[in-house]
């Protein structure tokens, strides 16, 4: 039995959409071999035998060692790219930053951090338009599984950019709602005595949060060599809240030229009190518009209907 042309079509579009689904609901088994490799050298040595050097011989960031992975990878690896600038017009520094202010894949370095953004968001892009596709061709025809896979796909290079967004602004949010807390806990570490990395350190110890993270790293850069008020102007650098890089500067400025900061981080706290209150009285007024809304748009209407309905009668007369 031959097949048309819109069946194989149609069978195509619905394997694409299966792999897509499975690709992104079961992530691939990585192997331990490469992770414990480097630690079984040394034993392997020991031992008299060959030292497994398979890994670093044919070591890959993304696509593993695999024969058919190291041919077809750096087709995949353009293709990637190429769709990672449709959905970022900016550039992969750029990027790799949005993703870090977001924190977006947060266990993977910068470069990989791009890569494995663009990877995800390229097959949901597909998914999407596999789906809509196979949809439109059940419902129409081929000119509608056109149309609507176009469709599915534009809807996914959206998407993918509004995630970044999304995400920097609600880790934004997190970290100005923690940031009111932690100023006033270095503020009061520091009136007792402690220096700024004594604060940092004694914070970051027995917090958890968005900005211990933050503080958490800059602490790390610190005592690997780099000086306190260079990894604070980074990381007032790298925060996408304003409010948590004025607190940065604060912090680099008192380790810099020895500043009172208790009294500094007080003040930064009432603005950011202050302004968080403005804040909420702003989404409050929002809210009770939205529930003006619904009473306007369909109460309204029934009600001038029941007043309006007995005014021909009156008019006019009648039973």
């Amino acid at each position: 039995m031959r097949l048309s042309f819109v069946e194989v079509v149609a069978i195509g579009s619905t394997l694409a959409f299966a792999v897509s689904v499975a690709w992104v609901l079961v992530r691939p088994y990585r192997s331990l071999a490469p992770r414990v490799r480097p630690y079984a050298t040394v034993a392997r040595v020991r031992l008299t035998r060959a030292a497994d050097v398979r890994g670093a011989a044919h070591s890959g960031p993304a696509f593993g060692d695999a024969t058919m992975k190291r041919l077809f990878g750096p087709m995949l690896d353009r293709v990637v790219e190429g769709f990672g600038k449709l959905v970022a017009t900016s550039n992969t520094e750029r990027l790799a930053m949005r993703l870090r202010q977001g924190g977006l894949y947060p266990d993977l370095p910068a470069q990989q951090r791009v890569q494995e953004f663009r990877v995800r968001s390229l097959v949901r892009s597909l998914t999407w338009a596999a789906g809509l596709g196979f949809f439109g061709l059940v419902v129409s025809g081929p000119l509608y599984m056109v149309v609507f896979s176009v469709l599915g796909f534009v809807y996914g290079v959206l998407s993918a950019r509004s995630r970044i967004d999304k995400a920097v602004t609600q880790r934004s949010e997190r970290l100005r709602g923690e940031l009111y807390t932690i100023n006033q806990l270095i503020a009061m570490r520091t009136r007792v005595g402690g220096g700024v990395a004594d604060a940092i350190r004694h914070v970051v110890i027995r917090g958890d949060g968005a900005l211990i993270d933050e503080m958490a790293e800059l602490l790390r850069l610190h005592e690997s060599g780099m000086p306190l008020a260079d990894a604070l102007n980074r990381a007032a650098d790298l925060t996408p809240e304003p409010e948590a890089a004025r607190t940065y500067a604060v912090l680099a400025t008192a380790q810099e030229r020895g500043a009172d900061l208790g009294e500094a981080l007080l003040d930064l706290s009432k603005d950011l009190r202050a302004a968080r209150r403005e804040e909420l009285q702003r989404q409050a007024s929002k809210r009770r518009l939205m529930m003006v809304i619904p009473i306007v748009v369909v109460l309204a209407p029934i009600v001038l209907l029941f007043i309006a309905a007995p005014i021909p009668t009156i008019i006019f007369g009648g039973t």
